[in-house]
């Protein structure tokens, strides 16, 4: 508990900061008020020796509108512009009349058609360190896996404690053991 002398030294100090403070704002932000300042030098007009020049101010008018009339409240807005300009703007040929359908290429189709290539898998067993950190969504996860080889299969990633499940989740359709 503070005895009553604390309080009184708390509150003297509270006071003496707030004083000084408030010279400290009159003299640094409104300039001195001093008798000094507001002497008048021979050839300058009262108070010009503390007084920065004045500055110029430029008047902007508004610009005047113009002769354009309204649009009607109506009127259907404007076509969207493309997301981008095409890559080769090039002048496209006349149109040419065919009697028969073009004659397609089935390897070109046959490539089209095709699923999504399979994405090789890693043997968790021989995979080099930068193989085994290459793995997307992995990480540094390499130095890991070998410390922890062999591998029976690759469920034993989470059973061996070698990477927790979110990582692991990420990384099991890329791997394999053989």
């Amino acid at each position: 508990m503070l005895s009553g002398s604390a309080i009184l030294r708390v509150l003297l100090l509270i006071l003496a900061a707030a004083g000084l403070a408030w010279i400290i704002q009159s003299v640094w932000l409104h300039g001195p008020d001093s008798e000094a300042a507001a002497t008048v030098t021979p050839g300058r007009p009262s108070g010009a020796a503390s007084a920065p020049p004045p500055v110029p101010v430029r008047v902007v008018k508004p610009a005047e509108p113009s002769p354009e009339p309204p649009r009607p409240v109506a009127e259907a807005p404007p076509p969207a512009l493309p997301a981008s300009p095409p890559a080769d703007p090039a002048p496209s040929p006349a149109p040419v009349a065919r009697t028969a359908p073009p004659e397609s290429d089935p390897a070109a189709e046959a490539e089209e058609n095709a699923p999504p290539a399979v994405v090789s898998l890693i043997d968790l067993n021989t995979a080099s360190l930068a193989e085994l950190n290459s793995l997307k969504g992995g990480g540094a996860i390499g130095r890991t896996i070998v410390q922890h080889r062999p591998y029976a299969s690759v469920d034993q990633l989470l059973s061996k404690r070698v990477l927790n499940r979110a990582t692991y989740q990420r990384i099991k359709d890329q791997v394999s053991v053989r």
